[in-house]
């Protein structure tokens, strides 16, 4: 039945036919009466699609392009003799791609190569740009030895020499901007920390009012001129320096610091040389006022420098913290004798905390040289040793056969612990017997500290 009702049935359009058919040729107007008009060509963009399949591309012989040079016709002989070469890489672009392709079928050559390979990475080994901390000490040593001077820095005063120094060239490195880093000083009063904000341009404003007192037992002008206070204290010094400055300190305070560091050295050494050797003449550095009981705190010359050494070094650990700068220890020589230096003041200030009330009473007093109650002091690491301090008189006789405690602490933090920089309770590494004892020696070292 062919009728209007009569419905075809439905077919998939094949797609690839379609395409065909809406190609343009004779049947699809593109002959003389197609759809583009008479005698022309329809205009319709092209909407053909790229091959599936790429096409072969064009050898570079056909395109009419410079050849590349073909590799080196070498020898076995002569190539093997470039292995060295070309493990440094010292060969010519065209020898090292002949030798590249020779050890690819080449056993023995590839093995050898590899062998020089791995030498090679012997003679480079990665080092660090920063010269070596102690190669001051050694070309000073050298200088020295070949020619001794005249006059000598006496041996108690080269680590506050050595630390300055240091210190200066850290100094040194540091921006304009860095100098008002901010810097907390720390410091330990009777059982309680304290704590004091500056910044890096202060803290060198500090040591130069407190090397001050130094200078001035030495005859030399104080830093702070007139606006000294009459027989202060550090503290109280490194306050009248900052507030007699119009305006908050800044680096321009580095020279002076550095020409009086130098200056002391230069008087030291002299000092020294008319009292025969290393001697200090008898001289003494006062540490503020009298006490209420008359008493002057005040030490030797030699024991002051020292001091000073120590604070420099304490002192520049904290501007390098506040400015992110690498800095190490003191060497182990230098170490030892500012641990030396503690160790030999914590009878006597054991004894001011007892008369405050702020020790345990004395257990039995007995007199200077006698045999006495000792704890044993062992500081570990490098500048350390054994040291055996009094408990109950400052002059008594400390030795084994009388210890009733032991504390161990590594020599850096017994350094940090004296100055205030870390709590008693948690400095000691170990702890062997009376408690109290312990307790007294760690508290006495904390109040070693001051500003």
């Amino acid at each position: 039945m062919n009728g209007p009702d009569r419905q075809e049935p439905f077919e998939e359009p094949d797609r690839d036919r379609s395409e065909a058919e809406a190609e343009p040729g004779p049947e699809n107007g593109d002959g003389a009466g197609g759809a583009g008009g008479p005698g022309g060509r329809s205009e319709q963009p092209d909407t053909r699609r790229p091959p599936r399949i790429p096409l072969p591309r064009t050898s570079i012989e056909d395109s009419g392009q410079p050849l590349p040079d073909p590799p080196l016709a070498l020898d076995h002989r002569v190539l093997k003799s470039l292995l060295g070469a070309w493990a440094l890489a010292a060969c010519s672009v065209e020898e090292a791609i002949a030798v590249e392709e020779h050890l690819g079928h080449c056993g023995p050559c590839a093995e050898e190569a590899l062998r020089l390979r791995d030498a090679v990475g012997l003679l480079h080994q990665e080092e660090s740009l920063d010269l070596d901390p102690g190669l001051r000490n050694r070309v000073i040593e050298n200088c020295l030895g070949r020619r001794p001077p005249r006059i000598p820095v006496p041996e108690w005063a080269v680590p506050y020499d050595a630390e300055t120094a240091r210190l200066d060239a850290l100094l040194r490195d540091i921006g304009d901007s860095e100098w008002h880093a901010p810097v907390r000083l720390r410091w330990f009063d009777e059982d309680h920390p304290v704590s004091r904000k500056t910044t890096v341009a202060g803290v060198i404003a500090h040591l130069l009012a407190v090397d001050g007192m130094v200078a001035l037992a030495l005859g030399l002008d104080d830093p702070l001129g007139r606006d000294a206070p009459p027989r202060a204290d550090p503290g109280r010094r490194t306050e009248a320096y900052w507030r007699a400055s119009y305006f908050p300190p800044t680096r321009a305070v580095r020279g002076p610091w550095r020409e009086q560091t130098h200056e002391l050295i230069r008087t030291v050494s002299f000092t020294a040389g008319r009292t025969q050797g290393s001697g200090s003449g008898g001289l003494t550095v006062p540490y503020g006022a009298p006490d209420e009981h008359g008493r002057r705190v005040e030490l030797p010359l030699r024991d002051s420098m020292l001091d000073r050494a120590f604070e420099c070094w304490i002192h520049a650990g904290d501007i390098a913290q506040a400015v992110d700068y690498p800095y190490e220890p003191p060497s182990p020589r230098h170490l030892h004798r500012m641990i030396d230096l503690a160790a030999r003041m914590l009878p006597g200030t054991l004894a001011e905390r007892r008369r405050a009330g702020l020790a345990a009473p004395s257990q039995g007093l007995v007199a200077a040289g006698a045999p006495g109650r000792s704890l044993r002091l062992e500081v570990e690491g490098m500048g350390g040793g054994e040291w055996f301090i009094p408990l109950d008189s400052p002059g008594a006789d400390a030795s084994p056969d009388r210890e009733v405690a032991h504390v161990a602490l590594d020599g850096v933090e017994f350094c940090r612990l004296a100055a205030g920089h870390v709590s008693p309770e948690e400095a000691a590494a170990g702890q062997v017997g009376d408690r109290q004892a312990i307790r007294d020696v760690l508290f006495a070292a904390a109040s070693l500290s001051r500003m």
